[in-house]
């Protein structure tokens, strides 16, 4: 999967260069987000940050590591629907990129899983009709067990993923959430949580070639 808008745009200029200078193709290679970019975080209370504070909540930790302008667009018991209704908001402030995680409260008020892919296949198509490049974060489909337990990614995500040919950071939330040190309650990550999900999903989004 590869990014679409600006990200796709840059990665073609540059196959270009490389064919002239060389003469043959190569892998297309993106282009760094620069330092400065606008990043929108949109989702729920794990973006928020809930269970430690606006300075450890992984938007932060992420706008530290990465040197971009990340905006916190996360609250507090949001669900799928919630931010359908908040998203031509954010596409008013035309962002670089969009990390999209939500769903968790979906699952919590037993929401149909068929209306959460619907709600957020109609952000991603909001996003993506603005040009706007789409990060899609993987969250926990927390059962009864899991809640005791280890948490795994709801598999909604990959579905939703390989439909839209967008990006998925999987098993982010789900590592922080099965360890009882990283976490402030059964279902929200602590300031040690949000900091290694932050440098998971850095090296993530390096790893795309989006970030330095």
């Amino acid at each position: 999967m590869q990014f679409g808008g600006r990200f796709l745009a840059l990665a073609s200029i540059g196959v270009a260069a490389t064919i002239g200078m060389t003469g043959c193709s190569s892998e297309p290679q993106q282009a760094d987000l620069p330092s400065g970019s606008t990043v929108v975080a949109l989702g729920d209370s794990l973006t928020y940050g809930y269970g430690a504070n606006s300075e450890t909540a992984y938007p932060t930790v992420l706008a530290q590591l990465t040197k971009w302008n990340v905006i916190n667009a996360g609250v507090n018991g949001d669900t799928s629907a919630d931010v359908l209704a908040r998203v031509e908001d954010i596409v008013k402030q035309a962002p670089d990129l969009v990390l999209l995680g939500v769903g968790g409260n979906d699952v919590l008020q037993r929401i149909p899983p068929d209306t959460t892919r619907a709600n957020i296949n109609a952000t991603i198509d909001t996003l993506k009709s603005a040009n706007i490049d789409v990060v899609l974060i993987a969250e926990p489909y927390f059962s009864t067990s899991a809640l005791f337990g280890k948490a795994s990614d709801n598999p909604l995500y990959e579905d939703i993923a390989s439909a839209q040919d967008v990006p998925l950071y999987s098993g982010g939330w789900s590592a922080v959430l099965s360890d009882d040190t990283l976490k402030s309650d059964r279902i929200h990550a602590n300031a040690a949580g949000y900091r290694q999900f932050a440098e998971g999903l850095y090296e993530y989004l390096q790893d795309k070639g989006v970030a330095q």
